[in-house]
């Protein structure tokens, strides 16, 4: 048996060297181990030893000590305070180590996924639903180490048992959140599972462009497109409307408005708007038309329509194609730019 060592040395007087020869026991342990996974990982090159790695690793080398000296401190006659101490590190360490596999099966699960692929959306929604369900069981795992703590102390055990009792949870909860944030909670599961939003989608908000960058439990991050950061509470987007521009698909349609002079000749520009558009590398050839949709006192107004394989795309399309038609009207058709004419009469 891996403890069987330890009965050996329970006549031993100091604790300190049940502390020493179970942190030197535990270090070779996890070790051994590492070497083993490291091993592994390098002949068969699986994801999941990868992952534990990255993720587990730190917390697996301080579990195994603490295990060990946790587990000698019971055999024979200790102090109930070296006890104690342990045993408050213990579950300290198998909560960490527990957070630190969420992590770690997070990775595994979303390396099946390949969100590097021109249509990720079925990619987006499952790293979407991962993140939040992670989040949520590291508050789980929060909130049952707390209770298991306080039920380590004789004077915190009528407060631990409460703890680990639903109605415990939800009284700890309301006592310490506001309802706000509670709201925010639930909305957070709702857009994990329905998805109104997912991880970079492309979203117009309080009149601002972005993506998604972060949904977190109570909160979503928004990376405006000059790199800003727009903080929305998760609520925000069950109970106002918002543009999604990459809810079912990432093709988008994107358009140029110019407002030009009745004198304009409007084949020569549809025609001009196709050559554009034949030697841009962000259309996608499946949308291009130009018409005239609405006309004023002293201008027409002319709208360009082109499609893009997704939103950054059809913004740089657009930016392209206005500044290309403009040019070609300056040099071939002066006439169409807009002027106020003064008729004088005598």
């Amino acid at each position: 048996m891996l403890f069987e060592w330890i009965d050996d040395v329970n006549h031993l007087p100091f604790p300190a060297i049940r502390i020493g020869g179970g942190l030197i026991l535990g270090v070779l342990i996890a070790w051994i181990v590492r070497l083993g996974v490291v091993y592994g990982s390098r002949k068969t090159e699986l994801d999941t030893l990868t992952h534990l790695r990255k993720h587990s690793f730190k917390a697996f080398n301080i579990f195994v000590p603490a295990l060990i000296i946790y587990v000698s401190m019971n055999q024979g006659q200790v102090d109930q305070g070296w006890i104690t101490t342990f045993k408050v590190i213990f579950i300290l360490s198998t909560s960490y180590l527990l957070i630190r596999s969420t992590s770690t099966i997070e990775g595994i699960i979303l390396s099946q996924y390949d969100l590097k692929k021109e249509d990720n959306r079925n990619e987006r929604k499952i790293v979407t639903q991962m993140v939040f369900i992670r989040k949520a069981f590291i508050v789980a795992i929060v909130l049952v180490t707390a209770g298991i703590l306080l039920l380590s102390f004789e004077g915190g055990r009528k407060y631990g048992a409460g703890l680990l009792t639903s109605a415990g949870v939800a009284s700890i909860i309301i006592g310490f959140a506001a309802q706000k944030s509670i709201a925010n909670f639930l909305a957070g599961i709702q857009i994990a599972f329905t998805q109104p939003i997912k991880l970079d989608d492309a979203v117009v908000v309080e009149g601002e462009w972005g993506w998604i960058e972060e949904i977190n439990l109570t909160y979503v991050v928004v990376r405006i497109w000059d790199w800003r950061r727009l903080i929305l509470p998760i609520t925000y987007f069950i109970e106002k409307p918002f543009q999604n521009w990459t809810r079912n698909k990432g093709e988008i349609i994107g358009s140029v408005i110019l407002n030009l002079d009745y004198q304009t000749p409007i084949e020569p520009l549809r025609k001009k708007l196709t050559e554009i558009l034949e030697s841009e590398p962000n259309w996608d050839k499946k949308v291009n038309a130009l018409q005239v949709v609405d006309t004023k006192e002293y201008t027409i107004v002319v709208r360009a329509l082109m499609s893009a394989r997704n939103s950054p795309s059809a913004w740089d399309l657009r930016c392209s194609v206005r500044e290309k038609l403009i040019s070609f009207l300056q040099k071939e058709h002066p006439q169409s730019l807009p002027v106020q004419r003064i008729l004088l009469e005598k």
